[in-house]
């Protein structure tokens, strides 16, 4: 017993020292930062930092990534982690910005391969703002002694620090003195002075920077900065440079002016080939009030118009239709006078434009013509009509078709397109339908087919016609009278051409 206990003793003993052997062996070999980039400081090259960490031990990759952050003025830097060894490089989604303080920061949730923690976390900061640099302007528009005409001409002034609004409006005065409102851009770099009435004619203003003036660092400008324009007189009325078509693939196409606004007798010139999605462009010879373009140009027998470009002041404008003028319908663009500029000068012309809304993208599918069996035994005996013929006689015979008794029968309906449509069989389904004037036929539609066809070749002269046959039964009767083979409108094509009008083609029983 005694040697028993002696035995556990020395056990006890020595797993107890080598517990603390290996406890001093981790103390020794802590997970800790060794080394960072770019250091503390100031750096006046913000592209080319690099931020990178160095770690005394094998990083658990995960945990340090998860753990790891950078911030810029507080806000957090998003980017992507890269790995050589113990050695980890954070490279921002976008670069890193001057006049901006920096924090980085790895907290102690951070472990290596082993899962032995930081004893503590690690912080660092750097900045790329100097704390001795002063504000100045960069740059001033109106440029030094020039001349603007416009009468509320915009005031820029670049600075090369960021600054408030607050402090533009405690440090920028003109003379004479003049009201209106400071917005800020690219981080407070670009102030812009928005004028509240226009400027007085032929007279020379003083822009003054005060050198009390302080960027958002608190530090003053040191320097006072004077810049001087003169505003000059614009009497140039606007007028209309061209009006033209943009096509769907973007060409444009100059339009022909097309008869007297007052209405003189002359022949009117007709701007052909309009298609259904074109829009129209307005080129003027200066900048001119958008609203004042809208309210002065009108469509008349087309849809309305709606200006897709801003309503400020431009020198372009882009219009579209509200929705697809009808094709083959014909519309007349006025413009009348009243169109103004910046110095409310107003144009004093006006024009008209004549537009014939055939292009030949956007005919919508015709019906040319029909074709189907007198016999529906015999293919031998086939009736064709097309559009142009006038109350033809169907020879329709009650020895083929019993009166009152249902027989399996076909139509063909032959289409005219425009280049490369096609039109859907299930849209001729919905669209089609017989209508007679003394119950003379009835046609129950069963299935459209656009290929299979029971008559192999086509109707002479309609062989570049879109061909569809359509299957049923047909039942005949003793009456006579009109029979109407008739497309409702709504039919489209393939590449949106829509039939505004039923279309029918009228034959005699």
């Amino acid at each position: 017993m005694k040697i028993k206990f002696m035995f556990l003793t020395i056990m006890f003993l020595t797993l107890a020292l080598l517990q603390i052997v290996s406890c001093d062996i981790l103390r020794l070999s802590q997970f800790e930062v060794i080394s960072w980039t770019p250091g503390e400081g100031y750096f006046d090259e913000p592209e080319k930092i690099v931020v990178s960490l160095d770690f005394s031990r094998d990083p658990d990759i995960t945990s340090v990534e998860r753990n790891f952050s950078l911030t810029a003025d507080g806000n957090r830097v998003k980017g992507d982690f890269f790995w050589n060894e113990r050695k980890m490089t954070f490279v921002p989604l976008s670069p890193l910005e001057k006049n901006t303080d920096y924090i980085l920061n790895l907290t102690t949730d951070a472990h290596d391969l082993k899962g032995l923690s930081m004893d503590e976390a690690f912080q660092r900061e750097f900045t790329t703002r100097s704390g001795n640099e002063r504000p100045a302007v960069l740059s001033c528009y109106p440029q030094m002694n020039s001349k603007t005409s416009e009468p509320r001409e915009e005031v820029q002034l670049v600075f090369s620090l960021p600054v408030s609004t607050g402090a533009l409006y405690d440090n920028v005065s003109f003379n004479p003195s003049m009201q209106g409102s400071w917005q800020l851009e690219d981080d407070g770099e670009k102030a812009i002075f928005i004028p509240a009435e226009p400027w007085k004619q032929q007279q020379k203003y003083e822009i003054r920077v005060s050198s009390s003036l302080t960027d958002n660092n608190g530090m003053n400008a040191g320097n006072e900065f004077i810049s001087i324009f003169t505003t000059g007189i614009d009497s140039e009325k606007p007028r209309l440079i061209s009006i033209s078509r943009i096509a769907k693939d973007g060409s444009v196409s100059e339009l022909t002016p097309g008869g007297s606004f007052s209405g003189a007798a002359q022949m009117p010139v007709e701007n052909s080939g309009w298609e259904k999605e074109d829009r129209l462009s307005l080129v003027f010879s200066k900048p001119v009030e958008g609203l004042s373009v809208k309210n002065c140009l009108t469509a008349e027998d087309a849809p309305s118009l709606i200006m897709e470009t801003s309503s400020d002041y431009s020198s372009g404008f882009i219009f579209r239709f509200e929705s697809i003028p009808s094709y083959e319908s014909r519309f007349t663009l006025r413009i009348k006078k009243g169109i103004r500029d910046h110095a409310e000068n107003e144009s004093d012309d006006e024009y008209l434009y004549r537009i014939f809304t055939n292009g030949k993208y956007s005919k919508p599918p015709e019906l040319a013509g029909i074709r189907m069996p007198m016999s529906p035994d015999c293919d031998a005996e086939l009736f064709s009509v097309s559009k142009d013929s006038l109350l033809a006689n169907i020879p329709i015979m009650d020895e083929h078709y019993p009166s009152g008794e249902g027989r399996q029968s076909w139509i063909e309906l032959y289409f005219i397109t425009t280049e490369n449509a096609l039109i859907d069989p299930f849209s001729v389904m919905e669209h089609f339908r017989i209508d007679t004037s003394n119950n003379v036929i009835t046609f129950s539609s069963h299935k459209v087919k656009s290929s299979g066809f029971t008559i192999k070749e086509p109707q002479i002269g309609w062989e570049d016609c879109i061909r569809l046959e359509i299957t049923g039964i047909l039942v005949n009767s003793v009456n006579f009278g009109l029979v109407n083979f008739i497309i409702n409108a709504g039919l489209k094509d393939s590449l949106g051409n829509r039939n505004e009008k039923p279309q029918l083609i009228s034959v005699v029983k």
